[in-house]
């Protein structure tokens, strides 16, 4: 029974006697029982034998079994990722399986289906090196043209090897 609450706080002596009033009611069959002493969990029996007469004939009653388990979502995840996987993996190897039969048998669409695929990616090799060999090379530059007389100076080096790590001295 829900009593309405109060309209100002309650002091402490009223408050004590509201908590026992509430223990009082709500535990009532618990007080009113006479005390039961725990067995000793060493004598406590450990299986149980069903001595309910089984019919005679037929089948006997269905008893309920509620479902309780519970999957969780990695789980389920994992599953459909599974057979996901699995019908992805038959359907690859049924077109090698089909490739493959038409390779055991040497005719023209045989040789094809192994030089076109072949083929194809020699020709994207080669348009990727092309793009690549193309966006490294610098942009060509105007040149220049000089009408005066040019002196080249040429440098003489002279290596000398000496030690036995053999040290190499430029002059």
């Amino acid at each position: 029974m829900d009593h309405p609450a109060p309209s100002r706080p309650m002091s402490g002596p009223e408050a004590a006697a509201e908590a026992e009033r509430i223990l009082r009611t709500e535990f009532r069959d618990f007080h009113d029982r006479p005390q039961q002493t725990v067995p000793d969990p060493a004598s406590a029996p450990t299986s149980f034998r069903d001595e309910t007469p089984l019919p005679s004939f037929g089948t006997t009653a269905p008893v309920a079994q509620p479902e309780t388990r519970i999957v969780p979502a990695w789980a389920a995840g994992t599953a459909v990722a599974s057979i996901g996987i699995g019908a992805g993996i038959t359907g690859a190897g049924c077109g090698v399986w089909l490739v493959l039969q038409g390779l055991a048998a040497v005719t023209l669409t045989s040789v094809l289906m192994v030089t076109l695929p072949l083929a194809a990616l020699a020709a994207l090799a080669t348009a990727i090196g092309a793009a690549v060999h193309h966006s490294r090379t610098p942009p060509a530059r105007e040149e220049n043209h000089y009408n005066a007389p040019v002196t080249q100076h040429v440098q003489h080096t002279e290596q000398t090897a000496r030690g036995l790590f053999a040290r190499i001295t430029n002059r």
